[in-house]
């Protein structure tokens, strides 16, 4: 016996008048898993037990009207996330000014255009479908710095509270919130390419040999090779993160002996936070510095390790430093 499973999306359309309900049916079954409500508080049920793709909501419902349920959905976790459409009468700007504030992503008016419902109905699941897409690839980043971290025995921590100093730096700096969100979530993988060092050199207690430095120090290139090229600007900053962070402002660093601002900004921030965080942070073989003598230690390298000017900023940020530190604490 052959079992077929349904992959279809659901959709959960809510309305108190059962012709309406019909004429939806007829518009959206052949394409979807549609269940139906003909009251606020069922809906609320049937969301919760199934948690549909896609609500589809009348607006004025004896009771409990469409805004009120769409508020229940928003507040709760399991539902927060499901997109609502209001279906409705009312064409008027109040209404759908009160509709998006309670969470709504799309408004259709009665009566409906089978056409116009597929190709909203279509959109907003694509729409879904790609925010879950980015979401599991910005996990996957994260999960691959810290097997970086894990393989060099560092801990999981390391790269969140770095991630989080970096991104202090860049608002510090003046850059834009979208994009420092986009480094905090690219940053976990600056070490990436240790995955590729042998263990015997990376964690060898004692001093590396000549031969032995040459093959650490391609750990940037091969981390670049890993995250590869990708349209995604989160990808594409997590590959220069690892390609560049080793790069010393005065031209001494490595792969390439870039110097100042020939250094991406990305990289030139996240060499900061990250040495940081490995002085202030314990390890097997060393104890953990103070934050006040890792920042001095900073400060003495501006111009030669370090971009001076975010120093700078880096030394004003001594409280957000410390109360990054404490929250994710090893």
């Amino acid at each position: 016996m052959t079992v077929t499973l349904d992959h279809r999306p659901r959709l959960l359309l809510v309305d108190d008048e059962p012709t309406n309900l019909q004429v939806l049916r007829q518009v959206l079954q052949q394409e979807y898993r549609l269940q139906f409500a003909t009251d606020g508080q069922r809906a609320l049920e049937l969301a919760r037990e199934y948690t549909p793709d896609l609500i589809l909501l009348d607006v004025m419902m004896p009771g409990m009207d469409g805004y009120a349920v769409c508020r229940a959905l928003k507040a709760e976790a399991q539902t927060a996330a499901v997109p609502v459409i209001f279906l409705t009468a009312l064409n008027d700007v109040a209404d759908e000014v009160e509709g998006f504030a309670a969470g709504c992503v799309d408004y259709l008016t009665k009566p409906i255009s089978a056409p116009v419902v597929r190709a909203r109905v279509r959109t907003h699941l694509s729409l879904v479908r790609l925010d879950e897409l980015r979401e599991t690839r910005l996990k996957i980043v994260q999960r691959l710095g810290r097997a970086a971290e894990y393989k060099d025995n560092e801990t999981g921590m390391h790269v969140i509270r770095m991630s989080h100093f970096s991104r202090c730096l860049a608002l510090a700096a003046g850059c834009a919130p979208d994009w420092t969100d986009d480094l905090l979530n690219a940053a976990p993988m600056h070490d990436v390419g240790k995955i590729g060092i042998p263990d015997a050199i990376l964690q060898k207690p004692g001093k590396l040999t000549p031969e032995e430095w040459v093959v650490m120090r391609r750990h940037p290139e091969i981390g670049a090779e890993i995250i590869g090229e990708d349209p995604s600007r989160v990808l594409r900053l997590a590959r220069s993160v690892a390609l560049y962070h080793h790069e010393k402002f005065n031209g001494q660093g490595y792969p390439y002996g870039l110097v100042g601002e020939a250094i991406p900004l990305e990289a030139r921030i996240v060499a900061i936070a990250d040495v940081f965080d490995a002085l202030t942070s314990v390890r097997p073989y060393k104890k953990a510095w103070t934050a006040q003598d890792a920042m001095a230690l900073i400060e003495s390298e501006a111009g030669q390790h370090f971009d001076p000017q975010l120093v700078a900023l880096f030394v004003g940020l001594m409280d957000e430093l410390l109360a990054i530190s404490q929250r994710w604490a090893d």
